[in-house]
């Protein structure tokens, strides 16, 4: 019977090392303050500060919980080998191994939640699927991503909801918008921003020919309500249609669907499968809120990248994933490296986690090895 505690040495100094990124004993003195301001006469009063209050406390609740179940699978583990050597017991020490794997893709989830640093990191989000280059077989790759993602968020007890998602042409959709909501999603899903590329064999091709197709994903945070952006009425274009394709009752009798264009910046957002024009209006809105804010973040950004100098080109296309589906079949992440063989256990599944996390664990150490090169080269 072979002794677990080379195993498990490494995982208890992984907890250890989690601790210390999480600032727990911090986080549970952040969570009794909050409880005790939930007693506060009035509290209430004020929806949008309640609301955001009780779900930080559900966030923090979660992180520790999650660490304190690690720790106790921890302890479980090395009793459990100890005790199966002790006894020689080959029962025991089956179940001290499934406990060091369980305790091992705990880890990793909780790591994952420690390198979440961003104000919005552990909030919904926005995502957008736009077809790419391909013609109308890009929009039924659009279609096809947007149906993984759907089943990424059932997969990890996500909701989604579907803001946007009109017919194609003739295939696939036009385009898709729709809101993640749960526990890390904007953080999880930052790692699919970006173009998809997909290689396949014409399904609308009678000569069955090779095609190459793209795909754009576009994610944002859906933003507190005490976040201001400062949106001027007389900057809007708003234009009201009546809705395409499947929707709820009504939805295709009336002129329900929305179109918001902020003149200054030409952004438009559309919005067409919530019940009413005033709810999609109010959809319409939170992305514009969203896109304007990420394209502040992002002017910021570039002018701290052009203080530190030229940013070396990246070394490959512009697609962040490849998905091929013909002569052989490979999902591969040009980022990080990680590719799996298993095409419709990503696509058809929706089983993401290994490219996110791969991605988000590059992410942290290219972040670490910038800001070395930058000490170094004060």
């Amino acid at each position: 019977m072979d002794d677990l505690e080379p195993q498990l040495e490494p995982l208890r100094a992984r907890l250890a090392q989690a601790r210390a990124s999480l600032r727990l004993d911090q986080k549970r003195h952040q969570l009794a303050e909050l409880e005790q301001t939930f007693a506060d006469p009035g509290f209430w009063d004020d929806q949008a500060r309640a609301q955001t209050l009780t779900k930080r406390a559900s966030d923090l609740r979660a992180e520790i919980a999650d660490f304190d179940a690690a720790t106790s699978l921890c302890d479980d583990a090395f009793a459990a080998n100890e005790l199966a050597l002790l006894e020689g017991d080959e029962a025991l020490g089956e179940e001290a191994l499934e406990l060091v794997e369980q305790l091992d893709a705990m880890l990793d989830a909780i790591e994952l939640s420690s390198w979440f640093t961003g104000d919005y990191d552990h909030g919904d989000a926005i995502v957008s699927v736009n077809p790419g280059q391909g013609g109308l077989e890009a929009q039924d790759w659009a279609d096809m991503l947007f149906k993984m993602y759907a089943r990424y968020a059932a997969n990890r007890g996500w909701g989604l909801e579907v803001l946007d998602a009109p017919a194609g042409e003739v295939i696939g959709i036009d385009h898709a918008t729709f809101i993640v909501s749960g526990r890390n999603a904007y953080g999880m899903l930052q790692a699919e921003q970006g173009t998809h590329r997909l290689v396949r064999i014409s399904p609308t091709d009678e000569k069955k020919r090779r095609q190459t197709t793209f795909a754009g994903v576009e994610v944002l945070p859906v933003l507190p309500d005490d976040i201001v952006v400062d949106i001027n009425a007389a900057d809007l274009r708003v234009d009201v249609y009546r809705s395409s394709g499947p929707g709820g009752q009504s939805v295709n009798t009336t002129d329900s669907a929305v179109r918001v264009t902020h003149l200054p910046t030409g952004i438009v957002v559309t919005c067409q499968d919530q019940k009413s024009q005033l709810q999609n209006k109010e959809a319409a809105m939170k992305i514009l809120r969203a896109r304007l804010y990420e394209r502040e973040q992002a002017r910021r950004d570039a002018e701290l990248e052009e203080l530190r100098g030229p940013k070396a080109e990246a070394s490959w296309g512009n697609q962040i994933r490849n998905y091929v589906l013909h002569p052989y079949l490979l999902v591969k992440d040009v980022r990080t490296g990680h590719e799996t063989g298993n095409v419709n256990a990503v696509l058809v599944d929706g089983r993401l986690d290994p490219f996110v996390i791969a991605y988000h664990r590059w992410r942290v150490a290219e972040a670490g090895s910038r800001q070395a090169k930058d000490i170094q080269g004060e």
